[in-house]
């Protein structure tokens, strides 16, 4: 043995149709922080709830874009996990925003299951949750 061990090198999540998650994931970001922030900084107290979730919204992409960028098994652990809470974010409050429309006078990211975003709020942990866990199954016994 050397006097310096090797780490194994992290397994790589954006490879394939990763690539196109981390691009979305990070288009994402640009629009829930950037409408967050411009709502909570203009109008906060017309909607504090809706305005809060689309910034909560902002900050899990962005932690799952780096995840997916970072790599490796804990991250694909840690964005599974975010992946997973992300989705029941988007079922919760869009099953709330269709039930009582009248708790959110303006519009989260994951209102109505982010029809306003084309649905990608719904669809994209969906996706990233199978491609994360197809991930885990590609990697190697040993990392």
């Amino acid at each position: 043995m050397t006097a310096v061990e090797e780490k194994p090198a992290r397994a790589r999540l954006i490879n394939g149709p990763g690539l196109l998650l981390v691009w979305l994931y990070g288009v994402m970001v640009v629009g829930a922080v950037s409408r967050s922030a411009y709502q909570i900084a203009t109008e906060f107290d017309r909607a504090p709830l809706a305005y809060s979730l689309s910034a909560v919204a902002g900050v899990v992409y962005g932690f799952i874009t780096y995840s997916l960028v970072r790599g490796g098994e804990t991250a694909r652990r840690l964005a599974l996990v975010c992946c997973a809470a992300e989705l029941a974010g988007v079922l919760g409050v869009g099953t709330w925003t269709v039930v009582d429309p009248s708790a959110f006078p303006e519009a989260t990211v994951w209102s109505q299951y982010g029809m306003g975003y084309l649905f990608i709020p719904v669809l994209l942990p969906l996706t990233a949750l199978h491609w994360l866990r197809r991930a885990r199954k590609q990697q190697p016994e040993n990392s």
